[in-house]
């Protein structure tokens, strides 16, 4: 099994910043692909950034330019640096991992959740 525990949200003001982190433990390791997926209340839960071992990262169209994933791998770490923050990027923030090389957003392929952290972004 593979434990992750998100850390990070909070409330902030329209333009703002927070960092995500996620920290990875368990039968864990490197070469794990890992990803940011997000719910607002009735919405389905959307990825918005993955990484693969080989830091090969993709992002939501939504998120482009102001969102930026990254992995530490020597502390198992996951990391998302959101800058730019708007009102519809409230959501709860779900951190996902899987073995092997997954370079797709698609939340199927990912086996492994943490519980989520709430941001709240307000006008």
């Amino acid at each position: 099994q593979v434990q992750l525990v998100e850390s990070g949200g909070g409330s902030v003001q329209a333009g703002g910043s927070l960092r995500l982190s996620c920290a990875a433990s368990g039968y864990y390791d490197s070469t794990y692909s890992m990803g940011w997926f997000r719910q607002a209340p009735g919405n389905d839960r959307e990825g918005v950034a993955v990484i693969n071992s080989n830091g090969w990262a993709s992002y939501a169209d939504s998120v482009k330019g102001r969102f930026t994933i990254s992995r530490d791998n020597a502390k198992n770490t996951l990391y998302l640096q959101m800058n730019s923050l708007k009102l519809e990027d409230t959501a709860k923030y779900y951190c996902a991992a899987t073995s092997g090389d997954v370079c797709s957003r698609y939340r199927g392929y990912f086996a492994y959740w943490g519980q989520g952290t709430q941001v709240t972004v307000s006008s």
